[in-house]
């Protein structure tokens, strides 16, 4: 069966919740961006690279979705609705359709529960609070090229970033 890899990747330590009027204007702390460069420094040591990058349109997610740009993890970067806190996960399997290509390797930048959720939907089918992605954590999915992801992809990689950190 022909597959590819899909790597969620939460955003980086931000600020406090309740400090900004709005919470999608929080950013990543100082400790956050270095931090998170240190994970991406990692990843790029690994030989990691994504074809894309989509990111949650809050502050704090596309940050860190530069950071890894920035590593030179991936050229190509797009903001997706759908990566926002209480994001559909059918509405990206709905733009993954039109997506999906043999060795390729896709990204999604956002936050939790939700993409610990949409690991465990990937492959279980359902979520069972079984996964927690630590800030600037990620976990690595492999996913078939044909059929519904849902309940048919395998988990290969879960990390917490103190792994990457020095």
């Amino acid at each position: 069966m022909a597959t590819f890899n899909l790597y969620l990747i939460r955003h980086g330590l931000a600020g406090q919740h309740g400090d900004y009027d709005n919470d999608a204007d929080r950013p990543l702390t100082d400790e956050g961006k270095r931090k998170t460069q240190q994970v991406a420094q990692r990843l790029a040591e690994l030989d990691l690279k994504f074809d894309l990058i989509l990111t949650s349109p809050l502050v704090r997610a596309k940050q860190t979705a530069a950071i890894l740009k920035d590593a030179g993890l991936t050229k190509h970067l797009e903001d997706a609705a759908y990566l926002a806190p209480g994001g559909n996960i059918q509405d990206w399997v709905n733009w993954l359709e039109g997506w999906k290509e043999s060795e390729k390797s896709l990204a999604l930048v956002g936050h939790e529960p939700d993409l610990s959720a949409w690991a465990e939907i990937l492959i279980w089918g359902k979520s069972q609070g079984k996964f927690t992605l630590k800030k600037a954590g990620a976990i690595g999915l492999t996913l078939p090229l044909s059929g519904s992801p849902i309940s048919n992809s395998q988990l290969f990689w879960l990390t917490l970033p103190r792994f990457f950190i020095a």
